[in-house]
């Protein structure tokens, strides 16, 4: 099983420099858009446009720096030819930037919809199902981070498993906003855009699935992407 240390036994403190290098860059841009979720789910509900439009203006800053840790993997790819779990590590931060950049899309896609529900006026809602999915995609974008940086196992599994409850609680949310268009024709577009943010935390809800499944893969060597959990959670059992 890889561990934290296996990353310190190379001769060339440089390459051991680099690696070190591209796992803190990548959690940094992680903190970035846990902050951006943050303030997009907050600027909806409060009908803040104009931090929502802050959130959109800064998207650049993600896309930026997911460009920069992909060269610099390019880099390390070209001179260091890595091997076994020095490959794995650099595969898999190449995988994981790719999902945290698209996390910052859907976060810039929330704050779109903030600006456009604080000009047309608050969904009847009150954004109770905006706000329990908000926070528990959060949650698990918190926890994928903190399994990566801990090349935790057990923690990344949790988060693949949690991911099929957000998509229940998604599936609840559209049959309740369903029913308040019903109840008020009137609300039908207040209740689209906020339809789209909960679409847009469902996705960042699959993308933080996506990084604890790139966890596992880098720890145990075992890709478990594209099977039902019960398969997942079998295999990882096996090789615990």
């Amino acid at each position: 099983m890889l561990k934290q240390e296996d990353y310190k036994q190379h001769i060339s403190e440089r390459f051991n420099s680099e690696l070190e290098d591209i796992k803190n860059r990548l959690l940094e841009m992680g903190g970035k858009v846990e902050q951006q979720l943050s303030a997009a789910v907050d600027a909806l509900i409060e009908g803040d446009s104009g931090t929502a439009e802050a959130i959109i203006n800064r998207d650049h800053e993600v896309n930026q720096m997911e460009m920069a840790i992909d060269d610099e993997c390019a880099t390390i790819l070209a001179r260091r030819q890595p091997a076994a779990s020095d490959l794995r590590l650099v595969v898999t931060v190449i995988k994981v930037n790719t999902d945290i950049e698209r996390i910052g899309d859907e976060a810039a896609k929330i704050a779109r919809q903030a600006v456009k529900l604080a000009e047309e006026g608050m969904s009847p809602s009150n954004y109770v199902e905006v706000r329990h999915i908000g926070a528990h995609v959060a949650s698990m974008l918190r926890n994928a981070l903190d399994a990566f940086a801990r090349l935790d196992v057990d923690m990344a599994v949790e988060v693949v498993k949690d991911d099929s409850n957000v998509d229940k609680e998604y599936g609840s949310a559209m049959r309740s906003l369903v029913t308040f268009m019903m109840e008020d024709p009137r609300a039908i577009g207040a209740i689209l855009n906020e339809m789209w943010a909960l679409r847009s935390l469902e996705r960042i809800g699959d993308h933080a699935s996506n990084i604890a499944e790139h966890v596992v893969y880098l720890v145990r060597g075992l890709d478990v992407r594209h099977q039902s959990l019960e398969s997942f959670v079998e295999q990882v059992q096996d090789l615990s």
